[in-house]
């Protein structure tokens, strides 16, 4: 089973600034409740270090997460993996009268059982943390 999440913020404020933040790895991992630790391992890498509250998963879970496509301020995409899971989160910014339209789009692919059940329970959970993360930065 894989787990896929799209919503949609509508933001006042510019793209630029949207994109300030969406396109900082260590930002975007800050805002995940189960990010427990996170290291840059270049420009636009980083191994983000989870712990999920599952059965087969005592420990955190490094996931290697890379940049695989970006496009300033418009748009960026990224991918992690791990022993546990894949990750796929893309970000696309458009303008708007009022300021920004931000969409989000996750896939979460489980190698571990009980990984895609805590994420299609929780996904939007943590697009809400991420959302309230942006605004606070953005009207900082």
């Amino acid at each position: 089973m894989t787990v896929r999440v799209e919503r949609t913020f509508d933001l006042g404020v510019s793209p630029e600034n949207v994109w300030e933040f969406i396109a900082d790895p260590e930002k975007r991992a800050s805002a995940i409740s189960v990010v427990a630790d996170y290291e840059r391992t270049g420009e636009t890498s980083s191994i983000w270090h989870i712990k999920l509250p599952i059965p087969f998963l005592d420990t955190t879970v490094p996931v290697r997460t890379e940049d695989v496509e970006r496009d300033p301020p418009r748009y960026v995409k990224f991918v992690g993996r791990s022993s546990a899971l894949r990750v796929t989160g893309e970000h696309e910014i458009q303008e708007t009268e009022t300021g920004s339209k931000l969409i989000n789009r996750f896939t979460v692919e489980g190698k571990v059982p009980g990984v895609e059940r805590f994420f299609k329970k929780n996904l939007d959970n943590e697009l809400d943390n991420l959302e309230a993360a942006l605004r606070e930065e953005a009207t900082a």
